[in-house]
Formats: structure tokens, sequence, C-alpha cells
């Protein structure tokens, strides 16, 4: 069974803004995408990823459009807009600050 990973507030926000930076994707496959390159170590529920996206989008740092997936269903695919490639960039440089503050904190002695 696998086990869900709870995320420090705002990380959710970060690791979708990544994933769209590759291509855009539809929902499923964004949660997927987070699956795979964590090693199953991180699951996103569809009740946390849709939200998440939703606001992202009211943020204008996504925008979302409708496709065909490539099962041939109807699907929302997302993509990043110029405002949300600057903020992941944003997102990334505070991450960074935030676990190299951590690290310093945690460092053993």
């Amino acid at each position: 069974m696998k086990q869900s990973t709870d995320l420090l507030q705002g990380t959710l926000d970060l690791l979708i803004l990544k994933s769209l930076a590759l291509a855009p994707m539809h929902g499923w496959g964004i949660a997927e995408r987070i699956e795979q390159v964590s090693k199953d170590a991180l699951q996103i529920g569809q009740g946390s990823l849709y939200p998440a996206l939703h606001r992202l989008e009211y943020k204008g740092w996504i925008k979302a459009e409708w496709g065909v997936s490539e099962n041939n269903r109807r699907a929302k695919f997302y993509s990043l807009t110029q405002t949300g490639k600057k903020q992941l960039q944003t997102e990334m440089d505070e991450w960074d600050r935030l676990t190299n503050a951590i690290a310093l904190v945690l460092q053993r002695v």
C-alpha cells in the first residue's frame, strides 16, 4: 500500500509549476509525473491537485485548454503562462533558501 507524504504549505504549487515547465499536461499527467520523478515518494490526490490547479489558474500562473488525452478522452491541459514561468523561478529560489536554512539547523555535529 502506498503511503502519502504531507507537503509543506505551497510546495504542491512549486511541484505543479515545475512539472508544467516541461510541457503542457492534464491533471492526471501532472500527478503521475510528480509520482514518477519522486520515485513514488510523493502521491498527489485529486482532492489536493485540482484545488491547487484552480488556485494557480486564478493567480494567472497557469492556463487551461481543453484537448484530447492519450487515451482519447476529453481533458483539460494546463500550461505555464509567462507570469507562471517567473513565479516558478521565484518559488525555486525561495525553496533553495528554505532547504538550506533547514539543513543548517539539522546539521549533525
